[in-house]
């Protein structure tokens, strides 16, 4: 019973936060809307009993793919808004 709200609390999280990371305007707050997607995606697999997707869900997406979009997005300069 617990294990199927998790799972549907996580499953709203989820597409709540993939919803803010395609509104959100600041770029920022966009990735790190995305990261927290991940996060949630990787707690699924792991309650849905496949460790090792979650494991590599969090170690690639949540955090290696993470760290390149914050670093290109501090390492570009903001362009003038008309």
């Amino acid at each position: 019973m617990i294990n199927e709200v998790l799972q549907i609390a996580l499953l709203i999280l989820s597409v709540l936060l993939a919803l803010l990371t395609v509104e959100l305007k600041d770029m920022l707050h966009a990735i790190l809307s995305m990261c927290g997607m991940c996060i949630s995606i990787g707690a699924l697999f792991w309650l849905l009993s496949a460790p090792y997707v979650a494991v590599f869900q969090l170690l690639v997406f949540a955090g290696a793919v993470i760290v390149l979009f914050i670093a290109t997005v501090m390492l570009t300069k903001r362009g003038e808004k008309p």
